[in-house]
């Protein structure tokens, strides 16, 4: 084959791939939301809703409950924490009397991972009173929610753009 046949079949070949990966792309990208989905994602938007109302409660015990034993959190500037290490950050957190609170900020995506359970990813904001006024800050989070025969649990999170 010469030189320049090689060529165009070459040429051939990448746009056609080019042009299924192009169709199948928006296709899946396009597809209606089906009420699976839907269901997910209310599923986890509840679970995390009742997470954090454990948390704004300042309930280490309840809260303890939603991570896995075998967490991990990722957190930006605080580095890779176990369950043990984040509890014991939490209850510190909560003992400093500071009326700590955290919000959603904006819809949070909600992605579902095939024999494992869920991911959530979104923005939060968190708040506390110091020296008399409010202080917040506003964070991106990812939580992948794993669902078992307790309910749903977060064994891996990540907390970033501090």
């Amino acid at each position: 084959m010469s030189c320049h046949a090689r060529a165009a079949l070459y040429g051939t070949l990448l746009v056609t791939l080019a042009c299924t990966a192009c169709s199948r792309g928006p296709a899946v990208a396009l597809a209606p939301k089906t009420a699976t989905t839907e269901t997910l994602r209310r599923e986890i938007v509840r679970a995390d809703s009742l997470m954090f109302a454990a948390y704004n409660a300042h309930d280490a015990e309840r809260l303890g409950a939603y991570f896995s034993k075998d967490l991990e959190f990722y957190h930006d500037t605080g580095g890779l924490l176990t369950w043990a290490q984040a509890m014991e950050g939490l209850t510190s957190n909560f003992a400093k009397g500071d009326g700590i609170t955290r919000s959603l900020v904006g819809p949070v995506e909600v992605y579902a991972v095939r024999g494992y359970g869920a991911m959530e990813i979104g923005t939060h904001r968190f708040c506390h009173r110091e020296a008399g006024r409010d202080v917040c800050g506003t964070f991106k989070f990812l939580m992948i929610w794993k669902q078992s025969a307790d309910g749903w649990q977060v064994t891996r999170a990540a907390s970033y753009d501090h």
